[in-house]
């Protein structure tokens, strides 16, 4: 299935290692069709943490909605993540955006994810690599979506990736 969008985003240790770790790793659960440039943004939240480093990428996975879940929360395992507060500063995470058209709401998960309108350090990368997907619930494109975000934090490219 395509149309799997998945955000990470890194504000501990080497960042970008962690990007390309996230990125290989989720390789192992399908392929990566696009990647979109590293974005580093502002925190949102709780702001007394280093500035994150993220990156969009789409999916393409046999994985069931909660089977890949699982699979992004054990890479963030893997990779050191330490659940200790809301918005703590990580090693990394993994949201699932968008898993095709498909709505979930369930406790543990859901899809679309909710807060995206909302986060501009999560439209940027993906207006980058999915400007005309279309939000299943609001029927708004992701660049209607960043185009009407409410979020002023800073976000901006650091580094191009070539693979896409």
């Amino acid at each position: 299935m395509k149309n799997i969008f998945i955000l990470a985003g890194t504000n501990l240790g080497d960042r970008k290692a962690n990007l390309d770790f996230a990125r290989n790793s989720l390789a192992r659960a399908g392929t990566v069709i696009k990647a979109s440039s590293h974005f580093e943004t502002e925190p949102v939240g709780f702001l007394d943490q280093p500035w994150f480093l993220n990156q969009a990428l789409e999916l393409e996975t046999h994985l069931t909605p909660p089977e890949l879940l699982s699979f992004c929360q054990n890479i963030e395992s893997t990779c050191g993540r330490l659940r200790t507060f809301p918005n703590a500063p990580r090693t990394l995470d993994l949201d699932i955006l968008f898993f095709g058209d498909i709505v979930i709401s369930r406790e543990d998960l859901v899809i679309p994810h909710p807060r995206l309108p909302d986060r501009r350090f999560a439209l940027e990368p993906l207006a980058q690599i999915a400007p005309e997907f279309i939000h299943p619930i609001l029927k708004k494109t992701i660049l209607t979506l960043l185009e009407n975000c409410p979020d002023s934090s800073e976000v901006h490219i650091v580094a191009t990736i070539s693979k896409q």
